[in-house]
């Protein structure tokens, strides 16, 4: 078809005159090219009558109207001749780039050009000077002017096309975003009300000072690892927030509140792309599955070929994608058609659409080390703040009576609000307030307890003439939940996180059990026929496969449980069909894409471990007993207590003899700390006590582990229960001031504890020295690289006079100035036992550094003492060259990175020649000219530079 329906309206408008739209159809046709010049001809010679044919010339050797195209102009000179009326009205507003390119070129000269740009001309007149000096110029000039002016319209074509494709983008994008989405966007809650941000920081290893970030820094610098790589990991624990902090950034790209420099965002779903069976290019994937173009879809695709920096595409929930990452195959080329799994690696590795800012979601443990190659920096979500549970409380009860009781109630539970901080568990807890507020007994304080609650809200929702539903949703519900749990459990060991219809019918799913709100709408891929389904999120999913395990009875000679457990059989469990074999009565292995042997998720499948933990719990037996059988019961939770003891005697087994003169240490691995919440689900001392009566170790190390408030009710619930005290070694992770508070019931049996880089604040500081001032054993704090402030030195000078067996007091690259050395110094005053004393990085000054030497001169146990990099002058060291003669016990002194002068120096030498114990003072990073040092080292070789 040479016109689109309708283009002919512009051509003719009723308010123009007959010569005008004469003019315009010339022109349109001409545009259009040799053949529909030719169709246009052939039409004048049918409708003219032979009076008006014969005044027109048809071409040579076609005259008389045989309808012979007009012949072509053989030079380009020509060309501006036949085509000048057409050509001024095309060079008009376009005369001064035109004349720029034609100077580059050496066409013409400057003079020249300022010639055919006189103001007198208008810019008709302008443009037939141009013409007429290009002509005169010859055919050579007359060529390039014509390139450029082709040029220009393409490029001018191409940008109202991009443009336009933005604007649908765009609009494409926000009606996508207003609304939350996670959580089957429950209630169409608007994402501007309810949404809350959490706890960003780089991962640890980038050798960033951690600080919280915005969204703006997901894309900046900071936190960079590969300068190469163009793919950040947005790093997350299920239920942490990270398709919610996503769906964010879609919101303000599309309303262009940031980003502007991304002209187009594509948004992907790895769920749906994991159900693409067919193979697909890069075109097809980014038209078909984000937003498909009115225009022209070349000079759309070729604008994204050409400018990758103006691009962001984004993948949410990579753990979710069913195929494994491979490396085999590399794609290259944009227009190869490719599995989607090929174009999806391609696209990570940089092999395709280099320079393209890609952001991808995924949890930690699913990013294989192959993988991480390409990444460019990893930004990892934390979850709520204490602030951010309250905000999304406040935000999701707009009745401020409401929300205050709901947060009391918070408050009076610290376990509770520790799991408050995973935003999916705070969702949960805001939504079945009323469940909470009514609740007697005991308040929910576990995973299990949360999701059992979840259940309850939403059977009783189902069924509201049941206003006391409590605990006979088993009696009335029990089918519902069990075939709900067959298809959680089959979709989990498939790897299978949206359903069809055809697979809701395998499982005997009916349209009731759809209608109990657990289950949800989700978008199928492009061209998929029929209604599809996922769960609200994917720990529900964990939780009903979890309750199908226990309660399932089809199978009692064979049980999931001790391979669910089993931590060197679980990456098999799916090939021998160890997850419940019941299963394959019920869901069919049908549908599984050819070629393709589906992988479970190792973390959903913990996930599931967990909850089956909880389930059998003494707590819950009487819920389970109304439809199970108390002695399959009482076997599965014997299996569960024998697959946790196993667990952790492969862990105990691992523990490395210590070397001679240090301390027997433990460095637990992620899977232990997973071992102990299993074990905090069961809420049995008895298990607490066993898991832990072999363990004879006196450090433990659970550094890098995303321990969190949650994790840290768990251990404590644990390690309480030890034979001797430990050091406990938490840095690295994300404790923070609710953490703590999680630590306290263990405290009586740490020696030590180390929280670095773990957000403690004051408040932190304060729960901790309340309670460890109490426990003899209790001996050394480390807490550097956190939060803590001049408020917090006086709860530390407190434990210090209370505590004269105190040895170790680590408070490096805080927040400390003079001020609250000062507060310190009241407790170092008479102290008898501290031996470790570490303030790097803060802002003591000479005055500080003054209070504290005076409060440890009259010190019998100091050995070490670390004032690294605190804007110490020579006034002190002049005060600290009077705490060196007067000490016996101080071996090492740190003072790098200060403002210490020779005169400062000489303090120090003049006190070293009365004190023989110290081993050396450390002043690199100090005022000293490099002829001072030398001279100095050659005085003292205690003096270290």
């Amino acid at each position: 078809m040479m016109f689109r329906p309708g283009c002919y309206q512009s051509v003719r408008p009723p308010e123009r005159p007959l010569c005008h739209s004469a003019r315009e159809l010339l022109d349109l046709v001409g545009s259009k090219g040799e053949v529909a010049c030719g169709l246009l001809l052939a039409a004048l010679n049918q409708v003219l009558d032979k009076a008006q044919k014969a005044s027109l010339s048809f071409g040579a050797g076609g005259g008389g109207g045989q309808g012979v195209p007009w012949p072509l102009p053989a030079t380009a000179c020509q060309m501006l001749q036949m085509e000048r009326p057409r050509l001024v009205r095309r060079l008009r507003g376009r005369i001064a780039a035109i004349l720029q390119s034609l100077v580059k070129s050496g066409d013409l000269t400057a003079y020249e050009c300022d010639e055919v740009q006189l103001p007198i001309h208008t810019p008709s007149q302008q443009a037939r000077r141009l013409l007429d000096l290009v002509q005169s110029k010859g055919d050579c000039a007359a060529k390039t002017l014509l390139r450029l002016l082709q040029q220009m319209e393409n490029s001018s074509m191409s940008e109202d096309e991009v443009l336009q494709y933005h604007k649908k983008l765009r609009s494409s994008v926000l009606a996508q975003s207003l609304f939350l989405s996670t959580y089957g966007g429950t209630g169409s809650l608007s994402l501007d009300d309810v949404y809350t941000e959490g706890l960003l920081e780089v991962a640890q290893g980038s050798g960033e000072v951690p600080r919280p970030l915005g969204l703006e820094d997901i894309f900046g610098q900071v936190g960079t690892l590969n300068e190469e790589a163009d793919t950040v990991l947005l790093s997350g624990e299920a239920g942490s927030g990270k398709s919610t902090l996503l769906q964010r950034i879609h919101l303000v790209w599309a309303r262009g509140e940031a980003f502007e420099d991304r002209l187009l965002l594509f948004a992907f779903s790895c769920r749906r792309l994991s159900s693409e069976e067919r193979e697909a290019s890069l075109r097809e994937l980014l038209f078909l599955h984000c937003c498909w173009p009115d225009g022209d879809q070349e000079l759309i695709f070729r604008y994204i070929l050409d400018h990758p920096h103006h691009l962001l595409f984004t993948f949410d929930g990579l753990d979710e994608f069913r195929h494994s990452f491979s490396d085999e195959r590399r794609l290259c080329c944009p227009t190869q058609p490719a599995p989607v799994s090929t174009l999806l690696f391609s696209l990570l590795q940089g092999s395709l659409m280099q320079g393209v800012c890609k952001v991808v979601t995924s949890r930690p443990q699913a990013m294989g080390t192959p993988l991480r190659l390409y990444i460019r920096k990893e930004v990892q979500l934390k979850g709520f703040s204490p602030e951010g549970i309250s905000h999304f409380v406040q935000n999701h009860h707009r009745d401020p009576g409401v929300s205050a009781h709901v947060l009391d109630m918070l408050r009076n539970n610290s376990a509770l609000f520790g799991l408050c901080h995973i935003p999916v568990l705070c969702w949960i807890v805001s939504k079945c307030y009323k469940e909470l507020l009514g609740s007697r007994g005991d308040r929910p304080r576990t995973f299990t307890d949360v999701y059992l609650m979840i259940l309850q809200h939403f059977f009783q929702h189902r069924c509201p003439q049941q206003r006391t539903l409590g605990s006979s949703w088993e009696t009335s519900y029990a089918d519902v939940a069990l075939r709900l749990g067959r298809l959680a459990l089959w979709g989990l060991k498939s790897a299978r996180y949206v359903f069809s219809n055809m697979e809701l019918l395998r499982c005997s799913m009916t349209e009731d059990d759809i209608g109990t709100g657990f289950l949800v709408h989700s978008e199928g891929s492009p061209g998929s026929d029929g209604k599809h389904y996922e769960f609200l999120h994917v720990t529900l999913q964990c939780f009903f496969a979890a309750l199908f395990v226990v309660l399932d009875d089809n199978d009692s000679e064979h049980s999931a449980i001790p391979e669910l457990f089993n931590i060197q059989k679980r990456q098999v469990l799916v090939s021998r069909g160890c997850l419940g074999p019941c299963l394959s009565s019920y869901c069919g292995q049908e549908g599984e894409p050819k070629g393709h042997t589906a992988k479970a998720e190792k973390t959903n499948l913990q996930i599931t471990a967990t909850f089956v933990s909880g389930l059998l719990s003494h707590r819950h037996r009487g819920l389970l007993l109304q439809s199970c059988p108390a002695a399959a019961i009482n076997k599965r939770f014997r299996e569960v207590a024998r697959a946790l003891s196993q667990g952790l005697k492969k862990h105990f087994r691992s523990i490395p003899r210590p070397v001679e003169g240090e301390k027997k240490s433990m460095h637990a691995m992620p899977e232990f700390v997973w071992l102990i919440k299993c074990i905090y689900e069961t809420q049995d001392a008895s298990m607490a006590r066993a898991a832990v009566a072999k363990l004879r170790v006196e450090h433990l190390k659970l550094t890098y582990c995303n321990i969190g408030p949650v994790e840290c009710s768990a251990l404590a619930y644990v390690l309480q229960h030890l034979r001797s005290p430990v050091g406990l070694q938490l840095d690295y992770n994300s404790v923070g001031d609710v953490g703590v508070e999680q630590l306290l019931p263990c405290l009586h049996m740490c020696s030590s504890l180390h929280l670095r880089n773990n957000n403690v604040t004051d408040e932190g500081v304060r729960k901790l020295t309340e309670k460890v001032v109490q426990f003899e054993n209790f001996l050394k704090i480390a807490l550097f690289n956190n939060k803590l402030t001049d408020a917090c030195m006086p709860y530390f000078a407190q434990l210090l006079k209370a505590k004269q067996n105190f040895i170790a007091l680590r408070l490096g690259n805080n927040y400390i100035t003079a001020v609250g050395a000062e507060l310190l110094a009241e407790g170092l005053r008479g102290h008898r036992s501290l031996q470790f004393l570490g303030l790097w990085g803060n802002k003591i000054g000479d005055n500080g550094v003054q209070a504290l030497s005076k409060a440890l001169e009259s010190s019998h146990s100091l050995v070490w003492l670390s004032l690294v990099d605190n804007g110490v002058g020579s006034a002190g060291a002049r005060a600290l060259a009077d705490l060196i003669r007067s000490s016996h016990t101080l071996e090492d002194l740190w003072l790098t990175k200060n403002c210490i002068t020779r005169e400062g120096v000489e303090y120090l030498l003049q006190a070293l020649e009365v004190n023989s114990s110290l081993k050396s003072i450390w002043l690199g990073g100090n005022r000293l000219s490099p002829e001072d040092v030398e001279e100095l080292k050659r005085r003292d070789n205690r003096l270290i530079f």
